[in-house]
């Protein structure tokens, strides 16, 4: 295997492994079709890159590829222990920062903007710049819409619940904590992951989902298990967020809190413009507001910006030996 080059960097905890160099071209007329050939064809790269010894249970990845789009500078694959998602905001602001700071993008200040084309559609990224150094980022996410308001799912060995299911570029099932017993700020780890993967599992097989603007959009992500604090309010709201295959987000999830302020503002809680802060399981930060309304098929929705900080934590380069015998996996 050829010597894979990352530049490693962290979102509010959250890791973002971005391949520099090492992956091969990834061929498909669309991102989705590249998505679909990396997953088909390229899924060992994938493992080398995620999985133990390289990596570990709750690693996250992008690959940068050639965009489809020809208003996108900068196309992207994201990854985790279980696949390839559809949209990542964690990634997405760390990639913003990254694009500046590796010229890829010029740097303009004091803000400096790009358009970042995900499997989910195109986003647009702002990036800070004073005095040529980068700091806080946000994007502008795709239409994010409410797929199922207070849908009735049966959750084993708790019973039937009320469960929100929203798109913020991924599908999430949403709902608050305590309807388990538990807090998110306080309860044990492992315990908010086996009610998020049972609500997980079981919105999966009783809601269907799909998207309009294409198939490969339309399955369950994860779930985002909240404090139940919808209304705006000064104080953040905090959240934790399990997916793929109960992977935690250290970050308060953008994908996530996009999902979230789509919920709160079509129900009526928060109104447009008003900005609310998220808080995560590491006690980071992203800030998330309704910019504009619009549609995606026949669904109302809306535009939300969200913000944050990204980091650098430092940079890799990946060998696999080839007599090396042990393949790559994952220990939980």
């Amino acid at each position: 295997m050829d010597p894979i080059h990352t530049v490693e960097m962290h979102t509010g905890g959250e890791p973002v492994r971005i391949v520099t160099a090492g992956y091969p071209p990834i061929p498909g007329e669309t991102l989705l079709a590249k998505r679909r050939y990396a997953r088909e064809h390229l899924d060992h790269l994938r493992r080398t890159v995620i999985f133990e010894p390289r990596g570990h249970y709750d690693m996250y990845g992008v690959v940068p590829v050639d965009p489809d789009r020809p208003e996108a500078d900068l196309a992207v694959l994201f990854m985790h222990n279980e696949g390839y998602s559809t949209m990542c905001g964690h990634a997405t602001i760390a990639l913003g920062r990254w694009a500046v700071d590796s010229g890829l993008v010029p740097a303009v200040e004091p803000l400096t903007t790009l358009t970042l084309q995900v499997p989910a559609g195109l986003v647009r990224v702002s990036v800070d710049v004073t005095r040529g150094r980068t700091g806080a980022t946000r994007f502008e996410s795709v239409p994010a819409f409410v797929a199922a308001e207070g849908a009735s799912v049966q959750i084993p060995a708790s019973g039937p619940m009320a469960i929100d299911v929203a798109f913020g570029g991924a599908f999430y099932a949403i709902v608050a904590a305590d309807a388990f017993g538990l807090d998110v700020r306080s309860s044990p780890t492992r315990d908010l992951v086996d009610a998020a993967w049972s609500v997980t599992r079981a919105v999966a097989d009783a809601v269907p989902l799909d998207h309009p603007d294409d198939p490969d959009l339309g399955f369950l992500y994860g779930t985002i298990l909240t404090d139940g604090d919808d209304e705006w309010s000064e104080s953040p709201t905090a959240n934790v967020c399990v997916f793929a295959d109960r992977e935690v987000d250290r970050s308060p999830t953008g994908s996530g809190v996009t999902a979230r302020i789509a919920l709160q503002y079509l129900r009526g809680q928060i109104e447009m413009g008003a900005e609310r802060r998220f808080e995560s399981v590491t006690g980071a930060v992203f800030t998330g507001r309704a910019i504009r309304e619009t549609t995606a098929g026949d669904h109302p929705a809306v535009v939300v910006e969200v913000g944050g900080h990204a980091y650098y934590t430092g940079e890799a380069t990946f060998t696999a030996e080839s007599d090396d015998p042990l393949e790559p996996f994952l220990l939980r």
